[in-house]
């Protein structure tokens, strides 16, 4: 029980500080090269968060276990829409650049379609993973090209007052240990407090079904919780949105399609029913509050924990 606590404690410790010195480093390297804080939030701060899901869905897929992977790609959907984008807004209204309406949003809800078309016949394949894969690679290339700082200042976010880390004075290396030691910090942290909090629920007597469906489904979404609520918190709002909205695409396109190409993932539209179409709400909220007045409220936010919440309940139910 001790250690179980004390799991909990320096897990929490290293999410913070791993998230903070992860914003810290991309921020300032963001700063430095001239690239919209976006495009980092989209691709090293997304891709390296959704490691956690990477990991699991590969590994599931070795086992054959494709429900696993379907679930933790759509459970982690999910919760960054329901409860990371909505607890972040509750905390930090996020602001967004325009240009997001019109570039990433338009991926973000085909990606999200991607699921359900592709389950269509009851599995997807390695030829319809390796597209997965392939759109990934292509969209990356996308945000790489269009990287450097826009002058539009209708598109432009106006910087946050700039912290000590973007100095002239810190070299690049030196962000981007940051920004490497942080992420690492938060994968480690991530899973020492998950460990520590299914072995305490369990030992008070909580079912397995209710932890898993908990603290689990959870666990492996909070390096992209802690993320965004300090990139919030410390005015890079850019960074915490693209965050979420990147996750979401990786999870699809990277994710899915790397879990495919091991092994074909078999699944049913009809058994996922309730998580499919509940994804697909989520996504269309988050569409819908990102492109009224750029920016999510506190009211929205606490709808998208709200519905994210009676999902919860609905599957204890169930």
């Amino acid at each position: 029980m001790l250690l179980d606590v004390l799991m909990l404690l320096a897990g929490s410790a290293g999410l913070y500080f791993g998230a903070e010195w992860l914003v810290r480093g991309t921020a300032g390297l963001a700063h430095s090269f001239g690239i919209r804080p976006l495009i980092v939030g989209l691709t090293v701060v997304a891709y390296g968060t959704s490691a956690p899901e990477l990991v699991v869905s590969c590994g599931a897929a070795f086992d054959g276990r494709g429900d696993l992977v379907l679930g933790n790609i759509i459970g982690s959907n999910i919760a960054n829409f329901g409860l990371i984008l909505g607890v972040t807004a509750l905390i930090s209204p996020p602001r967004v650049e325009g240009g997001l309406i019109y570039r990433e949003l338009p991926v973000l809800v085909l990606s999200a379609a991607a699921v359900p078309l592709l389950l269509w016949d009851g599995s997807i394949g390695r030829f319809e993973s390796g597209l997965l894969f392939a759109a990934s690679c292509v969209f990356t290339f996308y945000l790489v090209r269009s990287s450097r700082q826009i002058s539009d200042p209708a598109v432009a976010v106006p910087p946050a007052e700039p912290p000590v880390y973007e100095k002239p004075s810190v070299s690049r290396l030196a962000l981007a240990a940051w920004s490497v030691l942080g992420l690492a910090v938060l994968l480690v942290a991530g899973k020492a407090f998950v460990d520590g909090a299914v072995s305490l629920a369990l030992g008070l007597g909580m079912s397995e079904f209710v932890v898993g469906l908990t603290i689990v489904a959870i666990g492996t979404s909070l390096p992209e919780m802690a993320a965004s609520l300090v990139a919030a918190l410390r005015g890079h709002s850019a960074i915490a949105v693209g965050n979420v909205v990147g996750s979401n695409i990786f999870n699809v396109l990277v994710v899915l399609g790397a879990a495919g190409l091991i092994r074909p993932i078999a699944g049913s539209n009809d058994a996922l029913r309730i998580d499919l179409v509940l994804m697909a709400v989520l996504t269309g909220m988050a569409v819908l509050f990102l492109r009224t007045e750029r920016v999510i409220t506190r009211t929205e936010g606490g709808l998208l924990v709200a519905v994210y919440l009676a999902f919860l309940v609905l599957l204890m139910i169930r």
